[in-house]
């Protein structure tokens, strides 16, 4: 078997999600891939930053909704993915939800490994309404690493 190339891994900041990331790093430093590391997000409306700050004042409100959490994130997995040893390593956010972004991303980037979490997997929610990693499970296409996080 070929060593993989490209892996994708997602993240959503969650606990969960980085420790996907660092055995997404692992595997990317045992084998000499890159590693794409992809958060999905949902831009805030005018209307839910408002709230935000009615709820919270300016200077809380700001940390919630002024920075950019995506970017904070995928920052953040890959300061954990060099230290986990990974060498190529391409971070990006992107609008949408998580199953569609990272599909398109596996095509994009002819990615060989998709890595994500567990959580969601065992749920009641997850079995009646579909989980992030037995979707992603289906419709990838490539290999799928799914990772106990939970």
């Amino acid at each position: 078997m070929a060593a993989y190339q490209t892996i994708v891994v997602g993240t959503d900041g969650s606990d969960s999600s980085y420790r996907a990331v660092d055995k997404a790093a692992a595997v990317a430093a045992s084998t000499g891939a890159t590693l794409v590391i992809a958060c999905a997000y949902q831009p805030v409306s005018q209307r839910e930053a408002d709230h935000a700050q009615d709820e919270l004042g300016p200077d809380v409100a700001y940390q919630v909704v002024g920075s950019a959490p995506a970017e904070d994130t995928v920052r953040t997995a890959s300061e954990r993915a060099v230290r986990a040893g990974a060498g190529k390593i391409d971070t990006v956010a992107v609008v949408g939800d998580p199953v569609p972004v990272l599909t398109k991303l596996v095509k994009e980037r002819s990615a060989d490994l998709l890595v994500v979490g567990n959580r969601g997997l065992n749920t009641l929610a997850g079995r009646i309404l579909g989980s992030v990693p037995s979707e992603a499970a289906r419709k990838s296409g490539v290999d799928v690493l799914i990772v106990h996080t939970t």
